[in-house]
């Protein structure tokens, strides 16, 4: 139920999903490829242009639901199941009118982060996140990090998403990103053997 006692009706415009696969990296070819997929929805944000207290209505109608739809997209898109998922991130992208309040309130809820981490096999870190405003066409670089052991270096990543006519100014983008692998050629280490220094 929104202020005025009437239900809010969720409205998705459209959803992007995209994948990135890299077979060379560092003028050397990968012996597994780096496969990423970012599932997006667009979404009418209801708020938009008003300063709202509540922003619970806005949690009940889009996290569980987008919690849900999104990384399975993303997971379908790579051809894998949930177990095969290595590392994870989510983001949000407020139009104009809107709050960064209003993304990040339908991604960091439990309604959310909890069934993306059941999709991809219980995993247990918690999901990096990037929130900006910004206008329609927009970049947004999710954070990646590993969804079992956020210390594990090998797979900290970015991955840059954007969407031509999203977000317009009463509009979110929602962004979910899975991979089923870490970087291209990791050598660094893990953050564990440094701690050990």
């Amino acid at each position: 139920m929104n202020e005025r006692g009437t239900r809010m009706k969720d409205e998705i415009r459209k959803i992007v999903t995209i994948i990135d696969e890299t077979y060379i990296e560092g003028f050397k070819e990968i012996s597994k490829p780096v496969r990423i997929a970012a599932s997006m929805a667009v979404i009418k944000n209801p708020f938009a242009g008003e300063y709202v207290s509540n922003l619970q209505p806005l949690i009940d109608t889009y996290s569980d639901k987008l919690g849900r739809l999104l990384p399975q997209k993303a997971i379908d898109a790579l051809g894998i199941t949930g177990s095969e998922v290595e590392a994870y991130g989510k983001g949000a992208l407020v139009g104009l009118h809107g709050e960064i309040e209003h993304g990040s309130g339908i991604i960091h809820t439990l309604t959310f982060g909890n069934p993306f981490r059941k999709i991809c096999d219980n995993a247990k870190s918690l999901l990096p996140s990037a929130e900006k405003r910004g206008p329609a066409g927009a970049s947004l670089d999710l954070a990646i990090k590993n969804k079992m052991d956020p210390k594990i270096r090998s797979h900290h990543m970015s991955f840059e998403v954007r969407i031509t006519d999203a977000p317009m100014d009463d509009e979110i983008v929602i962004a979910v990103v899975v991979s089923d692998s870490g970087r291209a050629h990791p050598r660094i280490g893990s953050l564990y053997s440094e701690e050990k220094l």
